[in-house]
């Protein structure tokens, strides 16, 4: 399995293939429909958004509520394809990975292959084998969201596959 640093750097993007096994390691990003909603409403009014994009990674996950002594609850990956409507101008504005399961659109694929970046993905029912690998989280923005809101984690060996690389190859595809 590759280690990847996060946040991603493009060297390293260029690295990843789609299929390649990954542990992710470093600050993420969380985010679902309705933040992503709101982080457009904010860049349409030119809004500071409450998190630098530049390198970011944002994992599509609602996060169950954490039991006594854990970090998280469950937090496997939601479907990505919900947020295909907004991945081409989160790419566009420095975003530069997302994970998540499930296909995504021929538009974000392009995007990815536009803007560099890679799209990785995690096994659904994986939630608490992924939760063991989460370190840290923290709130980040619209906390009235609940599990769909802006936190930061911080993860150590977070396993997943890489889904779409740069090239644009779809996991999805591969035969």
């Amino acid at each position: 399995m590759k280690k990847v640093s996060l946040p991603l750097s493009d060297e390293v993007i260029s690295s990843l293939h789609a299929g390649d096994a990954v542990l992710l390691s470093g600050t993420m990003y969380t985010a679902r429909d309705a933040a992503h909603k709101r982080l457009h409403e904010m860049m349409a009014k030119g809004e500071k958004l409450p998190f630098d994009l530049d390198g970011a990674l944002i994992y599509y996950v609602g996060s169950t509520p954490a039991q006594p002594g854990q970090v998280i609850g469950s937090a496997g990956p939601t479907t990505s394809g919900r947020m295909d409507a907004y991945t081409p101008e989160l790419l566009e504005h420095g975003l530069k990975g997302m994970l998540g399961k499930g296909r995504r659109s021929e538009a974000v694929k392009q995007a990815v292959v536009k803007h560099h970046a890679v799209y990785f993905v995690a096994c659904g029912g994986a939630g608490a084998l992924i939760s063991h690998s989460i370190v840290k989280r923290e709130m980040v923005a619209f906390p009235e969201l609940l599990a769909e809101a802006v936190t930061r984690l911080e993860v150590k060996d977070l396993p997943c596959f890489v889904g779409i690389d740069c090239e644009g190859k779809d996991i999805y595809d591969l035969r």
